[in-house]
């Protein structure tokens, strides 16, 4: 199960992105502003964190958020907005820019893979069933 942090202000959107991670077993938070979402990420380290492209241009904070060993940043936007250039400095932190809700699919398996590559790499734990414990003693 992967932490996961989405930033944004469409309400209705990251709610149903946080029921899609939810029903893959994901533990999905929600910041509407990255002031918000710092405050929540110094308590519950994200593996991952969702956040609105038009916040993260604007807001210097996004460059601050912690973010778990193997840890990603993936920002969108939506189908209708118009392109804006992403600093180079933030291009270096990305992992994806997704359209949403049309790339729903696309950043559930993003959010899996990052989980995947995480605990390949080590940097996860994975988490052992209690009953497991009670076995090996």
């Amino acid at each position: 199960m992967a932490n996961v942090l989405l930033i944004g202000t469409d309400i209705s959107l990251l709610e149903g992105l946080t029921q899609s991670l939810a029903a893959m077993g994901h533990d999905a938070l929600v910041a509407l502003s990255f002031s918000e979402a710092l405050k929540i990420a110094a308590g519950k380290v994200p593996l991952i964190v969702v956040a609105d492209r038009a916040m993260a241009l604007v807001s210097p904070e996004v460059q601050r958020l912690p973010l778990a060993p193997g840890g990603a940043l993936v920002l969108f936007h939506f189908a209708g907005d118009a392109p804006s250039a992403i600093p180079l400095a933030l291009q270096r932190l990305i992992l994806a820019d997704l359209t949403l809700p049309l790339e729903r699919q696309r950043m559930v398996a993003l959010v899996q893979h990052v989980q995947d590559r995480a605990r390949a790499a080590g940097r996860e734990r994975a988490k052992t069933p209690p009953e497991s414990h009670e076995a090996s003693r």
